[in-house]
């Protein structure tokens, strides 16, 4: 690593790390998808100059993006999530065929142990299965020095390149050297090239020639990286490792030695040989599946892995020094903390919605978002979760599937944010196919679960300059949805009017339900009434916690406290609110029907 003094370096995230190894490479287009462990990415690399930064629809279009600008020559970042690579896997797949003529590199951020995913898939796949070559750093200092090398070897071999991060790459902290931006290539003309650029099948036929070629000239390369690198050591054990394990390794076993690879694929053999003639033993240590052990395995190297070290879950050297039957006295056991579900913000939107639909007897098709913990008690109000957008296709599904026999209609819950996403196409398909069922759209004006990033609905950009907003009623009358509905959730009286009518209707049906997020900069500002219970006037029925709101709390009370309080001695408890946390949006009180909550002062 370049030595540089300390008034060059900064305290950077790796997702810091990475935004700021993308402007000094020169990067002059960058476009993704907000999705946690990515996020931060683009939010930091649109407060560079020279650098256009975007949030697309999805991960598709934003790597599509990508592709273009490197055909007119540009320098090109795209970041997504574990789960979005699956989204763009269409473009990939074909981008590894078209190559480049700016560098490209996607960033993969994969979520061990699904932190805030639905899965913890391994994207080293990906690289495989597409011909593509991976990088994987292990540290912030190490991503910047390694993403600037990607766009290197993506213009040198005429490739995409695949950068995976993980959830603790991504957020842990350290310093970082910094450096000037280097002057990438630069657009300046359309250059057609129609032999390379369009993948009709003849063309096609020759590029995969050109893949073959490339990845045997990449598979050189990897054997001479500076970063696949081997820390000598004991020889008992020599440890095969990469990206964040690498540092657990050293952690649990400083002494050791330690083969690092850096080009998760492809993978350089003949010094992997070279390592494993040097150790008695050889010990792979990779989070998730057993990819770098199934390829070495199926070179001829004896090594182990899997049958010794997790395969699910992130890993930290506590794990691996106890998987290796080590003592680990000398390494922090993790601690064992009382469980704290997650809960929607006090005063959410969402909270009303489900709070209603949960009376229905429907089956409830959910999708990703804040609004997935609609699931969990007390609303416990969601019957489907699997990927972006694919509420309504479950829902539609379910219909057609049940028809005549279903014992209620179907409902799908998708975000604005998720709607425009990927749920478009399934409403078109709802209408087309006369679907039944009722979709959801719960409108709180941003993308909320990732931080609060725009979205084509929320009438801004990355920037926050202003935007065209996406008209969602009139989008769904376009579609040739005929009957539209727009209800505010807070008002739980005109919620349920609004759902049973839509409910019962024996066609396609959207409700969207309109309220801006509580953590919106502007409601935040907002001045709050915060409500009070008045426990006279409480019957303990429970019915406003069944909102499960966090700023209402139940206290039990025993006959005796029951009695002293001049309540009926069988009542169990009483609700009460917290004034610093209650958001006054007033569905607790549109529940009560012993007036039993109210603001402070008609107490009096």
């Amino acid at each position: 690593m370049t030595k540089v003094s300390s008034k060059n370096k900064q305290w950077l995230s790796g997702n810091e790390a990475i935004a700021r190894a993308a402007w000094e490479a020169g990067v002059t287009v960058a476009s993704g998808y907000p999705g946690t462990p990515s996020t931060e990415i683009l939010e930091n690399l649109c407060t560079y100059k020279d650098v256009y930064t975007e949030w697309a629809p999805n991960e598709k279009v934003a790597l599509e993006v990508g592709m273009g600008a490197s055909f007119a020559g540009a320098r090109v970042l795209v970041t997504m999530k574990h789960v979005g690579l699956n989204v763009a896997a269409d473009p990939l797949f074909t981008a590894s065929y078209t190559g480049v003529r700016g560098g490209i590199v996607i960033i993969t951020a994969d979520d061990p142990e699904m932190h805030s995913s639905q899965n913890e898939q391994d994207n080293r796949h990906y690289a495989y299965a597409a011909k593509l070559p991976m990088l994987e750093p292990s540290d912030p200092a190490e991503a910047r020095e390694m993403l600037k090398k990607a766009f290197e070897i993506s213009e040198e071999f005429d490739t995409p390149v695949l950068f995976r991060t993980t959830t603790r790459v991504a957020h842990v902290k350290g310093l970082v050297a910094t450096g000037k931006r280097k002057k990438g290539p630069v657009a300046v003309a359309i250059e057609k090239m129609p032999a390379k650029f369009v993948m009709l099948p003849g063309n096609a036929r020759m590029r995969r020639r050109s893949i073959a070629e490339r990845m045997e000239k990449l598979a050189a390369f990897v054997e001479t990286f500076a970063a696949n690198r081997i820390d000598k050591g004991d020889k008992k054990i020599g440890f095969i490792t990469g990206g964040i394990s690498y540092l657990y390794v050293k952690e649990a076993f400083p002494k050791a030695s330690v083969l690092k690879i850096a080009t998760t694929w492809p993978l350089p053999f003949n010094k992997i040989r070279d390592f494993a003639a040097q150790v008695d033993e050889v010990v792979i240590v990779e989070e998730l599946d057993p990819f770098l052990e199934t390829h070495i395995k199926a070179a001829g190297i004896a090594c182990t892995g899997k049958d010794k070290i997790p395969a699910m879950g992130e890993l930290n050297p506590f794990i691996i020094k106890k998987a290796l039957g080590q003592e680990t006295g000398d390494i922090f056991a993790p601690v064992d903390i009382p469980p704290r579900p997650p809960n929607m913000c006090p005063g959410c939107p969402h909270r009303g919605l489900f709070y209603n639909l949960a009376k229905y007897d429907v089956f409830i098709a959910g999708d990703i978002g804040c609004y997935t913990l609609g699931f969990l008690p007390p609303l416990s109000a969601m019957d489907s979760c699997v990927c972006m957008g694919a509420s309504i296709g479950v829902a539609h599904g379910m219909d057609k599937a049940l028809g005549d026999k279903a014992q209620g209609k179907t409902v799908a819950v998708i975000g604005d944010s998720t709607f425009m996403h990927s749920g478009i196409t399934g409403l078109v398909n709802m209408v087309y196919n006369k679907s039944m069922s009722t979709v959801i759209i719960l409108d709180n004006r941003i993308t909320a679960m990732t931080g609060h990033q725009a979205n084509p609905a929320s009438g801004s950009n990355i920037m926050g300059e202003p935007a065209n907003a996406i008209n969602l009623t009139e989008l769904c009358r376009a579609i040739g949805v005929k009957h539209v509905r727009t209800v505010n959730p807070h008002d739980i009286k005109e919620c349920k009017k609004v759902l049973t009518e839509e409910i019962d209707r024996p066609e396609t049906s959207v409700i969207i339900s309109l309220a801006p997020c509580v953590l919106l900069p502007e409601e935040r500002k907002r001045p709050k009434i915060p409500l009070t219970s008045f426990v006279d006037n409480c019957t303990g029925c429970g019915t406003c916690v069944r909102l499960g709101c966090p700023a209402i709390s139940w206290v039990p009370l025993t006959a005796a406290e029951a009695k002293k309080m001049g309540k009926k001695e069988k009542q169990k408890g009483y609700a009460r609110i917290s004034a610093e946390m209650c958001n006054g949006c007033g569905q607790c009180l549109a529940v009560c029907k012993f007036k039993a909550i109210g603001k402070a002062e008609d107490a009096k």
